[in-house]
């Protein structure tokens, strides 16, 4: 229960930080955690073999698909594998000395803010994305004289991509739509007229910092609520939901969040200060 109580507080804080919530905030906040996912989660890093038990059975094959989501010839499951050891701090201990503290699981970094099925996709998207990065850093280019240098990888042929991409992009749409207009002006101008944190902040009337965690919260606000329509909406099961999310990654396509803020082409571009520009450069 100790560790459960200290990874409340510590979602709150992380929630809240900078300001002290009223009693009101604090109580709405945790009421919107997923408090059992957050309750397996304490319980398997404290060593509980019979939530261990628990999250093997019933994350293990969502893990396995989406890994399968990721790279349809399994290159991504020795992924999914590796990271049961990280989250519970096991993957890391060859690299702790005897003058540092061991690293906590990972187990440590869920807040219960999104489900652990949603965390876990998550954590393991970031990991084969970062493993693409490293790859391709090492990889040598080809001779520009080389056929290999002028031919294009082959993709193999994805009947459901367009109806995934589409689900995605009504989804998308409506978790947009959803936002309240401060959130939705804040997108605007960061991503669609592309200004800077200090820039949009200015515009705002708000800090440079709160214009990060405010875009922070929208992201995962707008993540959580794709993940809810398609699942609950349209009737989406995890497989199909992470396919959703490949689908729009790998190829963007027509996705404009101008589009989903209601700003076309054709519309002018919001006026900015010239003299921020000046001060910020």
């Amino acid at each position: 229960m100790d560790g459960f109580a200290a990874a409340l507080e510590a979602s709150a804080e992380r929630a809240f930080t900078g300001r002290r919530p009223s009693s009101k905030e604090l109580e709405r906040y945790l009421s919107s955690l997923h408090l059992e996912d957050l309750a397996i989660a304490c319980a398997c890093a404290s060593g509980d073999e019979e939530a261990w038990g628990h999250f093997v059975l019933e994350h293990r094959p969502l893990l396995y698909r989406a890994a399968d989501a990721l790279d349809p010839k399994g290159g991504a499951r020795e992924l999914a594998d590796s990271l049961y050891a990280d989250l519970f701090g096991l993957g890391n201990r060859r690299q702790d000395s005897p003058g540092r503290l061991p690293r906590q699981p990972l187990f440590h970094y869920f807040h219960g803010r999104s489900s652990l099925a949603t965390w876990l996709r998550s954590v393991l998207a970031q990991r084969y994305v970062d493993r693409l990065r490293t790859n391709r850093r090492l990889t040598a280019l080809p001779d520009e004289n080389s056929t290999s240098a002028l031919s294009a990888p082959i993709r193999p042929v994805e009947p459901d991509r367009p109806r995934h991409f589409e689900l995605m992009q009504k989804a998308l749409a409506m978790a947009v739509a959803a936002l309240v207009p401060r959130d939705r002006l804040r997108l605007a101008c960061y991503y669609a007229q592309e200004l800077t944190l200090a820039q949009t902040g200015r515009l705002l009337g708000e800090h440079e910092a709160t214009v990060s965690r405010h875009l922070a919260r929208t992201r995962t606000t707008i993540r959580t609520t794709v993940e809810d329509q398609l699942r609950k909406g349209m009737g989406l099961g995890d497989g199909e939901i992470a396919e959703c999310f490949a689908a729009v990654t790998e190829e963007p396509g027509p996705l404009d969040l101008r589009d989903m803020l209601g700003m076309t082409s054709d519309r002018k571009e919001m006026p900015v200060d010239r003299s921020i520009e000046e001060r910020s450069s």
